[in-house]
């Protein structure tokens, strides 16, 4: 019974944290329904917009790729991977930030792996789960998705990225821990580091910011060798996962690393907000890099303001993604 009662208890608190999270993204009446038929439609942008599945021990996962027009005969490009955040979907997300039309110019492609609502009724991806291994198994479907779309299409194996929202931002990260030698990049956008939360409980002590995050399992040499630099992106005014996760995550990859923040810089770009950035550096490489966003919420920074979770008034995240993903392609 007291188990019982615990259960039904989390599922409330779970419910509510969501809702709130739901109604401060969400307009209410015909505002809301345009956003949702625009997240249903394809993104714009001349390539190609084709959808696959992966299939896997943890079940299904629908995917959509994004592929630049007119790709020639022999040619190999980089992939980026976009994991959505909650109450998002693949084309929801790529309208959001808009990331396509940035492939379209840079040449690469994107691949948005799409959570099941079955599997989470909020659309998040279970990046918390590890205690009973769900969040295992669904990085373990992303990375099929990403397999596949290796076999199937140009892609460079060499130049692949992962970036994130939220719980998308998570998920990245976790899936990066379990796989570093796979990427050259990892981007997490208001997210919850790895190592944080082991459950939905423990979940929603993380987002408000009141667990500590352990130690990654790496050492200053494999973070050297095989593990991708870091780049967090975190809005000083997110309610929803505290920008206090943004900063943890920083510290917890450059300290894993053996890396030391050196003197923070202001940024600002025209009359959009400004921003705080410190770089984590070992031996004059860079590590771990921190943008802390001056009055951005719980958004895609420089996102589609009419859709929801974007503002449209922070720097742009997305060219800050692709900029930093290709300069580890560079190197």
């Amino acid at each position: 019974m007291a188990r019982r009662l615990r259960a039904s208890a989390w599922t409330r608190s779970f419910e509510r944290s969501f809702a709130v999270f739901s109604r401060s993204a969400l307009k209410a009446g015909a505002g809301a329904m345009a956003s949702a038929r625009a997240g249903c439609k394809p993104p714009r942008g001349a390539g190609d917009w084709l959808p696959g599945i992966a299939l896997g021990a943890g079940g299904a996962r629908r995917f959509r790729l994004y592929r630049p027009f007119a790709v020639a005969l022999g040619e190999r490009l980089p992939l980026l991977v976009m994991l959505h955040g909650c109450g998002q979907d693949a084309a929801g997300f790529a309208a959001s930030t808009r990331m396509n039309r940035i492939a379209e110019r840079e040449r690469f492609l994107v691949l948005y792996p799409e959570q099941e609502r079955l599997a989470n009724a909020q659309g998040c991806w279970n990046w918390f789960d590890t205690a009973s291994g769900r969040a295992q198994a669904e990085a373990a479907l992303i990375m099929k998705a990403i397999d596949q779309v290796c076999l199937l299409y140009p892609v460079d194996p060499e130049r692949i990225a992962i970036a994130g929202l939220s719980a998308g931002a998570s998920m990245a990260a976790l899936l990066v821990t379990k796989h570093p030698g796979r990427f050259k990049a990892v981007v997490m956008h208001s997210g919850i580091p790895p190592g944080t939360a082991h459950s939905g409980l423990s979940a929603i002590g993380a987002m408000r910011g009141r667990r500590a995050t352990k130690a990654l399992a790496a050492t200053p040499d494999t973070m050297a060798a095989e593990w991708p630099p870091l780049l967090v992106i975190h809005g000083a005014r997110d309610a929803v996962v505290s920008p206090d996760n943004g900063r943890a995550a920083a510290q917890t990859w450059a300290a894993a690393a053996g890396a030391r923040a050196v003197l923070a810089r202001e940024v600002q770009r025209g009359q959009r907000y400004p921003s705080t950035v410190t770089d984590f550096k070992r031996r004059g490489v860079t590590v771990a890099t921190l943008v802390e966003i001056t009055r951005l919420g719980h958004a895609w920074s420089g996102g589609a303001a009419r859709l929801p979770f974007g503002d449209g008034l922070g720097p742009d995240a997305s060219r800050m993604v692709w900029a930093f993903a290709s300069r580890q392609f560079a190197t």
